[in-house]
């Protein structure tokens, strides 16, 4: 089954919002046997509406449309569908008392364009938006579902969620979809898939390999589609646990998280803390690890030692260490590990030291010189890196390549 998400506002065209509809929708559809066919944002445009509506139902039997409803001139969604449908507009009584009743209880004065949020094409089924004023519209023409909702996320997840998902579920007989993701680290897209060459080949048609690369890191997405969902998920566990084995040594976690969330887990598990010590990474790292509820269980904190004074006074690098070698080295950034894990009381620690760009070089140092450390109190290792001349890639880089570095290390103490 075949859906297609229909996204309108200018305002997402000129990057003044960004389209989280699309990415929670696709989601959730795909839960329960749908799969999204094509994501398209138009303008509010009648005629650019026209056509996208012209476009989806000749790839899609689902069509969702967002945004577009509310009551001002711009939003013409529903007067474009009513002409599409050639469904004349009409006041729908139940929608006019639901909107004159929240006008009521903010106890604000209700117009007349607000009483147009009532109006909805003939032949449509309206669903209640107890979140909101703009109604649900749901067309069934030719054997095509065409769903109409509000823009606002919170307003559309509502309907999504307790009425719209249930309702497709009803109306179709859907496939069973099942997705299972490996997180590796550390080994490129083209190399990962040379070593796991001969199990993809040997994947049956209804399941699919997607790789799906980000700076240092690769999630291998196995999908199946079928309708026997026991049967599917004991035949795609089978050929996860012939790609782990495969490739152990790269796996971060057997589940789609985020690297940092999948080094915390394994790190409370064994009642192990973790503190940071950053410098060209300006707290990126602490920021990646602390976006996770619950991180505290693991993170002590960190500190961003720029200069060389924070260095030596926050971290306990030497002086002579700092003068001699510099601060993006091997001997200074082994002492910031070593530092945090001493001040900071940790069992283990990340520290980082780099050129990030877009200048600052240096003979024998050029921008996108890195080096990482990871500590703990019984050893230190460390290891020199050389990205290239982009500033912020240079940081995700740098953060990836400290969360693998700690990764392996635990592996190493744990086995």
């Amino acid at each position: 089954m075949l859906a297609e998400i229909i996204t309108i506002g200018d305002e997402i065209l000129i990057g003044q919002i960004v389209d989280t509809n699309s990415a929670w929708m696709g989601r959730e559809l795909n839960k329960i046997g749908v799969s999204v066919k094509q994501i398209t944002s138009v303008s509010d445009n009648a005629e650019h509406i026209t056509q996208a509506l012209d476009e989806a139902q000749q790839r899609a039997n689902i069509i969702l449309i967002t945004g577009g409803l509310g009551p001002t001139k711009d939003d013409v969604t529903k007067l474009t569908m009513s002409k599409y449908f050639n469904m004349p507009l009409r006041r729908d009584e139940a929608t006019l008392e639901h909107v004159t009743s929240i006008f009521a209880r903010l106890n604000r004065p209700m117009i007349e364009v607000n009483r147009k949020q009532a109006d909805v094409p003939y032949g449509c089924t309206v669903i209640k938006n107890k979140n909101g004023t703009a109604p649900c519209m749901w067309f069934d023409v030719n054997g095509k579902i065409f769903v109409a909702m509000p823009g606002v996320p919170f307003e559309m997840m509502y309907l999504m969620e307790e009425e719209i998902l249930p309702r497709i579920k009803s109306a179709f007989n859907l496939p069973t979809i099942i997705h299972q993701t490996i997180l590796t680290t550390g080994l490129g897209e083209s190399f990962l898939a040379q070593q796991i060459e001969d199990i993809e080949d040997s994947l049956p048609d209804y399941i699919k390999l997607a790789y799906l690369p980000k700076l240092g890191q690769v999630r291998l997405r196995l999908s199946a589609i079928g309708k026997d969902e026991i049967a599917l998920k004991a035949e795609i566990n089978t050929y996860i646990r012939q790609i782990v084995d495969r490739v152990k040594a790269y796996v971060a976690a057997e589940e789609d998280v985020a690297l940092e969330k999948a080094i915390l887990d394994q790190m409370k598990a064994k009642n192990l803390t973790l503190s940071t010590a950053e410098s060209c990474t300006g707290g990126y790292i602490a920021h990646l690890i602390t976006q996770h509820a619950g991180s505290s269980a693991v993170f002590a904190g960190g500190a961003v030692a720029y200069s060389y004074d924070l260095k030596e006074s926050i971290l306990g690098v030497q002086h002579q260490t700092l003068t001699e070698f510099g601060a993006v080295s091997e001997q200074t950034v082994k002492e910031m590990a070593e530092g945090a894990v001493a001040h900071f009381k940790t069992d283990y620690a990340i520290a980082v030291s780099g050129i990030a760009g877009p200048d600052g070089g240096m003979p024998g140092k050029p921008v996108g010189t890195v080096w990482i450390a990871v500590a703990t109190q019984r050893q230190t290792v460390a290891k020199l890196f050389t990205f290239g001349d982009k500033r912020i890639q240079n940081i995700e880089r740098s953060a990836t390549a400290a969360l693998t570095m700690l990764l392996n290390l635990l592996k190493q103490d744990l086995n």
